[in-house]
C-alpha cells in the first residue's frame, strides 16, 4: 500500500501509468465536462475553495476531479464504496498530486478512515454519493458545518432520500443540491448507465447467457427499469417485484411479469436488487431458490441481500470466479453471490459508461459552481435539499446534443405566446 501522510493512500503508485490511459479514454468520451474544463480553467472560479468528495473512484470521476482542480479548487477525495475504486485510476490521481484516499477491497473501518482523512482540509464544499461524507460531518464534526461548509451536492437516490429525511427533522446543517434529481441525471445515468453497467458486471462475473433466463429485478424505479430494459433486450424473461402499486403497474404495461419476491424466488435464475431498501432477499427466499441461482445487487448499499441469512443456511463458501462466490447450502444446493452483495456494476465492471456520466458530472460541477457563486454574493441557501434549476438541466442537455451533432427545433415567438395565452381557447 502506497501512503503519504496527509496526502494520499492508494494501492500501488506503480499502477499510475495504466490509470492515466483510462482517464484519457474517459476524457475523449466526456465532451460536456471537457468543455466546462476549458471554459473555467481560464477564470478559476473555485480558487480559494476546498472540496471534499466521497464518490466512486472511476475513470469518469477522475475527469470530474481534474476539472475541479483546473477550475482552481483544492480537492480531497475518497471512494464511496469499499469495492468500487479502480486502483489504477486512484494511483494516477495520487501521482498528479491529488489528495486521495481510496483502494479496492477496503474494510468498513478503512472506508470511514478515508472519509476522515478527506475532512482534514476543512472543506467549504462537499460532494457525496450516498451521503456518508455528510453524515460523517454531522455526526463527528458538526462544527465544520458552522465554520467551513457553505453547501454540498448529492449524487444518488439513496442519499437524497436520507438527506430529505434529515431536513424534514431539522437536522441538516447546511444546504445540499440534489444532483440525482436532475432530469439529465435521473433519466439517463440511472436508466441507461445502471442498465448497461449492471448487465456488464453480471456477465464479467459469470459469463452466462441471459437469453431464456428468468431474470428477477427487485424495484422498478429508474435504475430497475434500466436493468429490465437491457435484460429484456438480451432475451431474458424479466420478472419485477415491487412495493409501489404505480411502479408495478408500469412494469406490467411495459411487458414485464410482476409478482412477489416469494413467488419469484421459486423460478428465478438471476436476481438483481435495485431498491435502496434493506432485506429485499432474506432467508425464506434463499430457501425457495433453484440450485445454481445467481444473486446480485445494484442498489447503493450492500444490505438489500441479507447475506447473514444466507450464511446461516451455508456449510461452505468459495470463490469460483472473480467477484463470484459459491455458497454451498447444508442441503447441497448452490447459490452464487456476485461482488459480495455490493454494487455489481462497479465491483465487477467499470461502472456507468463515460458518455452518460458526462451529463451527471457536468451537473455536479455546475451545482458546486452555483454554491460558490452564491457565496461570493453573500448568499447562503436554506438548510434543506434543493432542486437543480430547470435551466441548468436544459443547458447541459443542449450541450450534449451539440457534441453529438444533433439539432432540434425551437419554438417561434408565436408558439411561445400561444402556450401561455389562456384566452385563446381551442
Amino acid at each position: 500500500m502506497d501512503y503519504k501522510a496527509g496526502k494520499f493512500k492508494v494501492r500501488d503508485l506503480k499502477l499510475a501509468k495504466e490509470g492515466e490511459k483510462l482517464i484519457e479514454w474517459a476524457e475523449s468520451r466526456m465532451p460536456v465536462l471537457m468543455a466546462l474544463r476549458e471554459k473555467y480553467s481560464k477564470t478559476k472560479p473555485f480558487k480559494g475553495y476546498k472540496i471534499a468528495g466521497c464518490l466512486h473512484v472511476t475513470k469518469e470521476t477522475a475527469v470530474l476531479i481534474k476539472t475541479f482542480v483546473e477550475a482552481g479548487a483544492q480537492v480531497s477525495w475518497s471512494g464511496c464504496n469499499p469495492l468500487s475504486t479502480n486502483d489504477m485510476v486512484a494511483a494516477a490521481l495520487a501521482k498528479e498530486g491529488i489528495s486521495i484516499f481510496a483502494w479496492h477491497g477496503m474494510s468498513v473501518k478503512e472506508f470511514y478512515w478515508c472519509i476522515e482523512e478527506t475532512l482534514k482540509i476543512h472543506p467549504n464544499l462537499t460532494l457525496d454519493d450516498g451521503a456518508d461524507l455528510i453524515f460523517t460531518i454531522h455526526n463527528n464534526h458538526p462544527e465544520y458545518a458552522e465554520k467551513y461548509v457553505i453547501g454540498g451536492t448529492e449524487e444518488t437516490t439513496t442519499g437524497v432520500h436520507r438527506l430529505r429525511a434529515m431536513a424534514n427533522d431539522g437536522a441538516l446543517k447546511y444546504p445540499v443540491i440534489a444532483v440525482n434529481d436532475a432530469e439529465t441525471k435521473w433519466d439517463f445515468d440511472n436508466v441507461y448507465g445502471t442498465g448497461q453497467s449492471t448487465i456488464d458486471g453480471i456477465l464479467r462475473a459469470t459469463s452466462i447467457m441471459l437469453a431464456g433466463k428468468n431474470v428477477v429485478i427487485a424495484g422498478y424505479g429508474h435504475c430497475g427499469k434500466g436493468v429490465a430494459m437491457r435484460a429484456k433486450g438480451m432475451g431474458a424473461n424479466v420478472i419485477i417485484t415491487e412495493v409501489k402499486p404505480t411502479a408495478a403497474l408500469k412494469a406490467n404495461l411495459d411487458g414485464m411479469r410482476v409478482m412477489t419476491m416469494d413467488e419469484a424466488a421459486k423460478i428465478g435464475d438471476v436476481f438483481i436488487t435495485a431498491t435502496g431498501v434493506k432485506d429485499v432477499i432474506v432467508e425464506r427466499h434463499f430457501k425457495k431458490m433453484k440450485n445454481g441461482a445467481i444473486v446480485c445487487n445494484t442498489g447503493h448499499y450492500d444490505c438489500e441481500i441479507n447475506l447473514n441469512d444466507l450464511a446461516k443456511l451455508t456449510k461452505k463458501v468459495r470463490e469460483v470466479r472473480p467477484n463470484n462466490e459459491e455458497y454451498i447450502l447444508k442441503n447441497d444446493k448452490k447459490i452464487f453471490v456476485l461482488a459480495k452483495g455490493r454494487l455489481v456494476n462497479l465491483a465487477a465492471a467499470e461502472g456507468h459508461p463515460s458518455e452518460v456520466m458526462d451529463m451527471s458530472f457536468a451537473n455536479q460541477f455546475m451545482s458546486q459552481l452555483r454554491l460558490v457563486e452564491l457565496h461570493k454574493k453573500g448568499i447562503r441557501l436554506e438548510n434543506k435539499v434543493h432542486e437543480i434549476p430547470i435551466e441548468q438541466d436544459q443547458e447541459i442537455a443542449e450541450l450534449k446534443l451539440k457534441t453529438m451533432g444533433i439539432k432540434i427545433d425551437k419554438l417561434t415567438p408565436e408558439q411561445e405566446k400561444y402556450i401561455n395565452d389562456y384566452t385563446s381557447g381551442t
